[in-house]
């Protein structure tokens, strides 16, 4: 796939990480708007389309969590990565909790940075070319459109973030069965992490609120081994 000219916002408030970032992204065909705070970052995600946004979580003015919310409350589409420092663990799971999709901690390799930059941008450059939807369930008396982030029930329609359409169509292909933690977290987050782990509730949790409109649908939970989502799946 051509990422060529694809858009990313990145706030990262370290100079010289800041270049760094912005100059191997633009050798690899990214388009950069780099900022060092998060006042002005908000000011530019307003005025201009990107396709992902990279934000430190120590940014001077606004920091990153509150930015990423700020984000949310203008876009559920556009997938965030945090940049977090290796000794704040807690950052992980707060960042995944507020609207994150995922994080990478300092200090990190290029080649693992633009890794999970394609992997993010692959889903929407799918959507684009295709034109519709090429994932769409039937759950119970749902329309879940995974391409589109989309789930619906009756007209009402939830824009959902994409490690939530990720999640619930892991579990749309594999209704009533036993799915571990670590086996929902690899094919997911492509890591069996601690702290992802954590906040794996918390995505859990988001997901039978949205779908609590219809009690058949149940989200289980089996202690110490994983879950089961049990629901009446087509897929269309």
């Amino acid at each position: 796939m051509n990422y060529q000219g694809e858009r990313i916002l990145l706030v990262e408030d370290d100079q010289t990480l800041n270049f760094i970032i912005k100059d191997n992204l633009e050798q690899n065909g990214y388009v950069v708007t780099a900022t060092d705070n998060g006042d002005s970052a908000m000011k530019i995600f307003k005025s201009e389309k990107f396709s992902l946004c990279l934000l430190d979580v120590m940014l001077p003015k606004k920091d990153g969590f509150t930015l990423a919310k700020e984000i949310r409350e203008t876009d559920d589409h556009v997938p965030i990565i945090f940049l977090t420092a290796r000794s704040m663990t807690e950052d992980r799971i707060t960042g995944l909790t507020i609207g994150g999709d995922d994080y990478i901690t300092k200090p990190f390799s290029m080649e693992e940075l633009l890794l999970k930059i394609r992997i993010f941008l692959k889903r929407s450059l799918v959507v684009n070319e295709n034109g519709s939807d090429q994932n769409y369930y039937k759950v119970g008396k749902f329309n879940f459109y995974f391409d589109s982030l989309i789930l619906d029930y009756n007209g009402d329609r939830k824009t959902l973030t994409y490690k939530e359409a990720e999640l619930l169509r892991y579990f749309c292909d594999n209704p009533n069965k036993v799915l571990s933690r670590s086996d929902i977290l690899i094919q997911v987050w492509g890591s069996d992490d601690y702290y992802l782990g954590r906040s794996l509730d918390v995505f859990i949790s988001r997901l039978r609120k949205y779908l609590s409109g219809d009690e058949n649908i149940k989200i289980l939970n089996l202690h110490g081994i994983g879950f089961r989502f049990n629901a009446a799946i087509q897929k269309v």
